[in-house]
């Protein structure tokens, strides 16, 4: 095997190591935060697992395609939350819930809105993350959407046939009406693409406005039923390598994820809920600062109460009093 055979590209090393988006990577290498083997990395380096690599002076733990498992989270985002890993603001992030793993992190495979909820997945392997939100692999995003506003069968046309957004043509794949009347009505939208806010942006351009939404499918993946919001299941072999397969990746051979039967799902998922319920009222919960004791004031040692000078009286006996005469002699059996 030759060297360029056996080396990858630096960005793509570091990408599925979890530090970062590719794109990120390359510009953290153009910026000199990159070393290998000691030595400032140029962008179009390429390096062998044996390399020692550094970003910003810490160690990379490397490793080859081959030997990193190659998982996958399905997350049930609640509504508040955002998809960044931190926020100046101090809203919470869909990053604090999830399960810490050592040697790679967890990528989210697009992103969802801070007033959207539903499915959202996350993977350890960044070209799969890459090309799954990549528009040219075409992967389907289904949405359960309530509208407010008057709907027509013109307006359903027009996003079906396409609509112009600020940043180009958009349309759904699929629309379809859920039963009900009113001024506010469920659809089931289908996209093949995730611009930012694009399904609120679409409706918007027909004069309604988007009142929930909530994306319920990922490719062929449903938001597990069961599943609440905040809580997080990894998916079996099976489904990694349906994702892998959509996006023209080699299949995965190893799993972390255990056979379970249905008493042990059950059970994982009441531990799931109590889990999620704990974080809940953790988040809500005000942090208490400690209060600063004031120092304590020495009290002023009362004053004896004033003894009048003068005879003191005779001491009482300890004991039962004595017995005082009373005058009658003592009966016989009393005597002697």
């Amino acid at each position: 095997m030759s060297e360029k055979t056996a080396s990858e590209k630096l960005q793509k090393v570091l990408a599925r190591a979890g530090v970062g988006s590719r794109r990120e990577m390359e510009e953290w290498i153009s910026s000199g935060r990159v070393t290998v083997d000691g030595k400032p990395a140029t962008l179009g380096d390429r390096i062998s697992p044996t390399q020692q690599v550094r970003v910003d002076g810490h160690p990379v733990q490397i490793a080859s395609e081959e030997q990193q498992i190659c998982r996958v989270l399905a997350y049930h985002k609640p509504e508040g939350e955002i998809c960044s890993r931190t926020d100046p603001e101090g809203r919470p992030t869909v990053f604090s819930r999830l399960p810490n793993i050592k040697g790679a992190r967890w990528i989210a495979i697009g992103r969802l809105d801070i007033n959207t909820s539903g499915l959202l997945l996350f993977t350890t392997d960044g070209e799969l993350a890459n090309r799954l939100m990549h528009p040219k692999f075409e992967v389907e995003r289904e949405y359960a959407v309530r509208v407010f506003g008057d709907v027509n069968d013109a307006m359903i046309q027009r996003l079906r046939t396409g609509v112009e957004l600020e940043d180009g043509k958009a349309n759904f794949k699929k629309i379809k009406a859920l039963p009900g009347e009113g001024i506010n009505r469920w659809f089931h939208v289908v996209l093949t693409e995730g611009r930012n806010r694009e399904v609120r942006r679409m409706w918007e351009s027909q004069g309604a406005v988007v009142s929930r939404l909530i994306r319920v499918r990922y490719g062929d993946l449903l938001l597990p039923k069961h599943l609440p919001a905040g809580g997080y299941a990894e998916y079996p072999l099976e489904d990694v390598n349906y994702l892998r397969k959509l996006v023209s990746l080699a299949p995965e051979v190893a799993t972390l994820v255990k056979p379970e039967d249905r008493d042990e799902r059950r059970r994982r998922m009441a531990s799931m809920k109590r889990a999620v319920r704990k974080h809940d009222i953790a988040a809500k919960t005000p942090e208490r600062t400690p209060k600063e004791r004031k120092p304590t004031e020495a009290r002023p040692a009362k004053p004896d109460a004033a003894k009048p000078a003068g005879r003191r009286g005779p001491a009482k006996p300890k004991g039962k009093p004595a017995r005082q005469p009373n005058g009658k002699k003592p009966s016989r059996e009393g005597r002697g």
